[in-house]
């Protein structure tokens, strides 16, 4: 039996790989083990290690890698020593991470320098911010990638990873925006006490490569939103550094009727409210992603989604008040959706295909750069 570890270090990358981790669940030649750290274990931002848990998964062990000083490299440094503990306890044979957080390097890391095979999902990607330069050096510190697309691949072949370890499976976070087990609208704004009819989602991150910058960024973006007269149902940041100006400025909002802030929502419930929202707006990649799948229009501001938001469907604009006003203002129209860019649905069967080839279990860990 196979084992192998997945490590979640937010809300948004376990809605990625929930799908993965359930189909190795119930299969005899897999047992999975769920490594749950970073935002999971904060108060503030929701402790979704409750949701995680609420998954039933049977492997599940929590580390805290957050202290009052934290910094993003000190944070990196903490989860490096935990995971590595945690690594050679269990001693699997393959380690999965995704996307481009400090905690996803650390799982590459440890991985790498323990000689265990290191799946990465979603690399080969674009963005702006430090969150690039994250997600290459995953790339570049793993054995195997798991893309969205082919244009993913391209990168990564471009990067010199060897092209027979690059498998396109798609988003995974597509498999549960189709699933028919998502809860009711009625439900999700019951159980987040959303009251009202009509309303956008909001969501702005911190930009880490601005940060001089990110007070005035947040105070145009909430004004903006103020001073449309729209209803919002506003969801916190990451943490990354500047989300503390973020949630700052959002103490101005508490007591507007229009606006409903809530710390995290859970994958499938945000699934619900982005599908009946009339647009959403900020740098989320839920913009970039999953609304044109549900025929959402995005308002996307700023640089942190740079080079990422190639649907036409996309408003770009910069982080100044008017543009963004200006943009609100425009009346949005749900659009025939997307389903092509980033896979159909089916991640953790093409995941669960590859991983029962042999010849996956015979990847070199013994990296060469491929020359063009």
């Amino acid at each position: 039996m196979k084992k192998i570890v997945f490590l979640t270090g937010t809300r948004a990358d376990f809605g990625k790989i929930k799908s993965l981790i359930r189909i190795l669940e119930s299969h005899a030649q897999f047992e999975p083990y769920v490594f749950v750290t970073g935002m999971h274990l904060l108060e503030e931002y929701g402790y979704t290690v409750i949701e995680v848990e609420r998954c039933g998964f049977k492997n599940i062990h929590t580390f805290k890698n957050h202290t009052d000083e934290s910094t993003m490299e000190l944070t990196l440094a903490k989860t490096i020593e935990g995971f590595s503990d945690f690594v050679k306890k269990i001693e699997p044979d393959l380690i999965v991470v995704h996307g481009d957080r400090i905690e996803t390097l650390a799982g590459a890391l440890v991985g790498s320098l323990n000689n265990i095979l290191v799946a990465h999902i979603e690399g080969g990607e674009i963005s702006g911010t430090i969150d690039e330069l994250i997600r290459h050096a995953t790339s570049k510190m793993s054995h195997v990638h798991f893309v969205a697309n082919d244009l993913a691949k391209k990168r990564l072949i471009q990067m010199g990873e060897v092209k027979d370890a690059i498998f396109t499976i798609g988003s995974p976070d597509i498999d549960s925006m189709f699933s028919e087990n998502l809860p009711t609208l009625e439900t999700a704004k019951k159980y987040y006490e959303i009251e009202f009819q009509q309303y956008a989602i909001a969501i702005f991150h911190p930009i880490t490569t601005e940060i001089s910058q990110i007070e005035k960024y947040i105070q145009a973006f909430t004004q903006a939103l103020v001073d449309s007269d729209k209803k919002y149902v506003v969801i916190y940041p990451n943490n990354d550094l500047g989300s503390k100006i973020i949630l700052n400025n959002f103490k101005t909002l508490a007591s507007n009727t229009h606006f409903r802030i809530i710390p995290s929502v859970r994958f499938e419930y945000f699934l619900v409210l982005l599908k009946n929202a009339e647009f959403i707006i900020g740098n989320s990649s839920a913009g970039i992603r999953e609304a044109p799948y549900y025929g959402v229009p995005t308002i996307n501001i700023g640089t942190r989604q740079e080079n990422r938001a190639l649907h036409s469907q996309i408003m770009n604009v910069g982080y100044a008040y008017d543009e963004i006003l200006d943009a609100i203002n425009v009346e949005h129209q749900k659009f025939p959706p997307d389903i092509e860019s980033f896979g159909i649905g089916n991640s953790d069967k093409l995941f669960l295909q590859t991983l029962l080839r042999n010849d996956f279990w015979e990847i070199n860990h013994q990296k060469q750069f491929v020359t063009l």
